[in-house]
């Protein structure tokens, strides 16, 4: 902790305390106690992210334009913090990289939903994301993961991977995945084909990135930043539905949920999406979880060299649940479309 203090320290010089913050696969999160306001403080992995300072331009460009556009009564993009020397990262002595953030207080961040409603505010925070973020030039910002959501890039790793790896493969990985890598190409297909359009999205809007005010519930704010890049937001959409909807007990896709998320999504982004748009919303919502086992069980025959695990079997689980999600979307395509064609219509 000493070291972690001495690290704190060049962005306050009042350090009192520090905590592990969160539960992330990726960086090393905590929460810094001082004499004043806490903060944020996190190591950017660079295994996952070679190239931070990309990041923290994208960050920069992205706090100057919603701090020109945000209205009050939107979403809450957290500040980054100023070093002693007015930087906004420093390098310590073994090369990594740390920032430091505005700490969102009186807030929450869920796993799961205690309310119906919760579902609708997190659909209807994303919308706003994504309509504060509509008017950016995504030519400015890097593309600090370079294929990040791009599923035939992945297949192509997972190909090469299993060729060579020595770890025991599972019969039942490997049969969803061959069954349905028709889906792989979905969303870049139609890219390439000028049916969707790319724009800045957040790259990672899982359920706990999002921060709900403990009086009203109400999300306040969207967090873990780093991902924000040039992208489609069917990528959000769909990464946002496959963490929201995922009932953990038996790895079935929630259609209520769904429905009060999507819907809180489109009241938001009515006017700002087209017939493809809409038409793609179910390619999305089926690919994400696809897309996500596929890199797990990826990362488990490759050694787990990118996702944290506590054994060393744990992708292999989160693998399978997220294909065991994906068959269940599959299964309740009709339902799906249904609920987005009549949410379509309620907002025309």
């Amino acid at each position: 902790m000493d070291v972690l203090h001495g690290i704190a320290s060049h962005f306050s010089p009042n350090v009192v305390g520090l905590e592990t913050l969160g539960n992330g696969l990726i960086n090393d999160t905590f929460l810094v106690q001082t004499a004043n306001k806490p903060f944020v403080l996190q190591k950017i992995n660079r295994q996952v992210f070679p190239h931070p300072e990309l990041i923290m331009l994208n960050l920069m460009q992205l706090n100057q334009y919603i701090a020109l556009n945000n209205a009050a009564d939107t979403l809450i993009i957290p500040a980054l913090i100023e070093t002693h020397n007015g930087d906004m990262s420093i390098v310590d002595p073994h090369g990594d990289y740390w920032r430091a953030w505005r700490y969102v207080e009186n807030t929450d961040c869920l796993e799961v939903f205690r309310d119906i409603s919760e579902a609708n505010a997190v659909g209807s925070a994303l919308g706003q994301f994504h309509r504060l973020c509509y008017g950016l030039n995504t030519e400015k910002f890097h593309d600090t993961l370079p294929g990040f959501h791009i599923s035939p890039k992945y297949y192509q790793h997972y190909q090469k991977v299993s060729s060579v790896s020595e770890v025991k493969e599972s019969a039942e990985c490997c049969d969803f995945i061959e069954q349905h890598q028709n889906i792989i190409n979905d969303l870049e297909t139609a890219k390439a084909q000028k049916l969707l359009t790319v724009r800045v999205i957040h790259g990672d809007p899982k359920l706990n990135n999002f921060l709900f005010d403990k009086i009203s519930k109400k999300v306040v704010s969207l967090i873990d930043l780093d991902t924000v890049k040039p992208g489609l937001i069917h990528y959000d959409i769909g990464d946002c539905l496959r963490s929201c909807c995922h009932n953990l007990t038996d790895n079935s896709f929630d259609m209520a949920i769904c429905n009060a998320l999507l819907s809180g999504y489109i009241a938001e982004m009515a006017d700002l999406l087209n017939a493809h748009d809409y038409e793609y919303i179910y390619s999305a919502i089926r690919l994400i979880p696809f897309e996500l086992g596929l890199r797990f069980y990826t990362d488990y025959l490759d050694g787990n060299r990118y996702f944290k695990v506590a054994k060393p079997e744990q992708n292999l689980k989160r693998a399978l649940n997220q294909f065991q999600l994906c068959g269940s979307i599959i299964d309740q395509e009709t339902g799906i479309k249904d609920v987005v064609r009549r949410i379509q219509a309620n907002n025309k």
